[in-house]
């Protein structure tokens, strides 16, 4: 684009980030430090604000050890300008010219571990006083934020945040436009597809994205919505720098999950509630569910199930990680943790046995209030976030459960899931044979489910795996009989036999507590064909693809 067209072209209106900086400036903040990743975006932000009331008065130049001072193209500003850190600032403060000077990586050199550093933290405090009569402004760019104590009430933190749908969307706009006319690549996006590879690609940086993409168009030769999932595998690389925050990659489906109907409708109507259509209609962003219940009955494989289903990365907090030896380090880990999930909205956040990482909370402070200041933050966190971070919290000991947790707003439901009924039963039995390439129809489920009266799911996953064992000791040959089924069941003695008698309280109080995960079920029922499904095969791994 030529300065004319550029000159004469209307202004585009700048975002909330560009009307809090340019506030700054007009302000005359002598000193900002600019928190982020994205140079290049950063740059262009700040160029921006300029284009109008500034530009007459200030220009953006960029300053790095390895350049010196350039222009907001790179091209030099003077021969004099130093690249040394110890002699820019002198030089910034003698040069007449006012502008936005953008110190690229100056967190080095203010590091109490650098030998210039009290050079370079009094030079900056020298620069102050005659920046405010001035025109000009210091904007430290850097991902990592390093403030000298000497420095905290002169420096301005601001964030730049992930960049939002409208800029996710400007890319995958300039995408379908390169290769509209391309016969080498296919365009095919129906109503609604651009929302879904848009979220898809939340959590991104603009670069990330850009790559994201290029790399969806050299694999499959296509911007298609068909390639969320490929999408959402790029989020990984986010999550594996995270020590608190573990990426599932799951094929689980609600086929997997045998019973619980009503908790997968109410999982159903929930699903479709993270769309634009669900904001115009009035509809909040689901905030989570608390799943407790019987160990071994499928809170854990529910969570995996829903992120698979709703076509989102599927996060695990680990809340032991979280606590650290140094004072305000546990805090801080899960300010980080939240960040981080809600970096990558819309997501699902699934919490693994709660009650276990919050211990701590209704006893004794022998951690000096750690876990209950923890506490507190996830509590704040669940109930006044905006971001689609669906929370999915397990718990297998409901009486460990601080009664903080229950209350309605930081989840949307309680859900308490009970042993199996017979038709669960029968569907999860059906649902393993299945996933051991066993025909179901072969054998005689109803016997076998009255056989396991009072076993959990994982128990009977357990009981054929077992059959499974004593068929192949036979023989390679052999087959898988009713018998074998018959002889691994009455050996497993179920946890709901042999478990403390107090346990059983708090589950009939439970019960009546909390809502039902499943209908009552009919005794003797079997396994309807509709209510089994072959487990979906584990995604492929995309080969590399240099060229079309």
């Amino acid at each position: 684009m030529t300065q004319q067209t550029a000159s004469t072209s209307p202004a585009a209106p700048l975002s909330p980030f560009q009307e809090k900086l340019r506030t700054y400036i007009r302000a005359g903040y002598p000193i900002l430090y600019l928190v982020t990743a994205e140079e290049d975006r950063a740059i262009k932000l700040i160029a921006g604000i300029l284009k109008e009331g500034e530009a007459p008065r200030r220009k953006p130049y960029v300053w790095s050890v390895s350049r010196g001072l350039c222009t907001v193209d790179l091209r030099p500003v003077a021969a004099a300008a130093p690249k040394n850190p110890e002699l820019i600032l002198p030089f910034l403060l003698e040069r007449e010219d006012p502008g936005i000077f953008i110190l690229e990586d100056f967190h080095f050199f203010l590091d109490e571990r650098a030998p210039t550093s009290p050079l370079i933290i009094r030079q900056l405090r020298d620069v102050i006083g005659p920046f405010k009569g001035s025109y000009k402004t210091i904007v430290i760019l850097s991902s990592v934020l390093k403030i000298p104590p000497e420095l905290e009430k002169d420096v301005t933190v601001i964030d730049l945040e992930l960049p939002d749908e409208a800029e996710l969307l400007a890319i995958l706009e300039d995408n379908i436009e390169q290769f509209r006319d391309d016969p080498k690549v296919e365009t095919n996006l129906g109503e609604g597809d651009r929302e879904r590879i848009v979220k898809a690609l939340n959590g991104l940086t603009l670069m990330e994205a850009e790559n994201a993409l290029a790399k969806v168009i050299v694999t499959n030769r296509r911007i298609d919505a068909r390639d969320v999932d490929l999408l959402l595998a790029e989020k990984e690389q986010i999550i594996r720098k995270s020590a608190m925050l573990e990426f599932y990659s799951t094929p689980e489906r609600f086929g997997t999950v045998g019973g619980l109907d009503l908790l997968k409708a109410w999982l159903q109507q929930r699903g479709k509630a993270f769309s634009d259509a669900a904001r115009a209609f009035g509809l909040p962003s689901p905030k989570g569910l608390l799943l407790v219940g019987v160990p071994g009955c499928g809170k854990s494989l529910t969570a995996k199930a829903v992120a698979a289903e709703w076509q989102m990365p599927l996060l695990k907090f680990d809340l032991g990680k979280v606590f650290a030896p140094l004072v305000g380090q546990a805090e801080d880990n899960m300010r980080r943790a939240i960040k981080m999930a809600e970096a990558v909205a819309p997501c699902v956040l699934w919490i693994d046995e709660i009650e276990k990482g919050l211990a701590g909370t209704r006893g004794p402070q022998g951690d000096s209030g750690v876990t209950a200041r923890v506490f507190g933050t996830l509590l704040t966190w669940m109930e006044e976030k905006t971001k689609a971070v669906f929370t999915i919290a397990t718990a297998n000991d409901i009486e460990g459960l601080p009664p903080e947790l229950l209350r309605k707003g930081r989840f949307d439901d309680v859900f308490f899931i009970d042993l199996p009924t017979p038709q669960e039963r029968a569907n999860v039995l059906a649902i393993h044979l299945a996933k051991h390439h066993r025909d179901y129809n072969d054998f005689a489920l109803e016997r076998h489910v009255a056989a396991c009266d009072g076993f959990s799911g994982a128990e009977i996953e357990q009981a054929v795996i077992s059959s499974l064992y004593l068929a192949f000791a036979e023989g390679e040959k052999a087959k898988l009989e009713d018998r074998h089924l018959e002889q691994a069941i009455t050996t497993t003695v179920p946890l709901s036999r042999s478990v403390d008698p107090k346990v059983r309280v708090l589950w009939d109080e439970a019960r009546r507590k909390w809502r039902r995960a499943s209908s009552e079920g009919v005794a003797g029922a079997a396994a309807g064909a509709d209510a089994v499904s072959e487990p979906p095969p584990a995604p492929k791994q995309p080969k590399r693809v240099f060229e079309f």
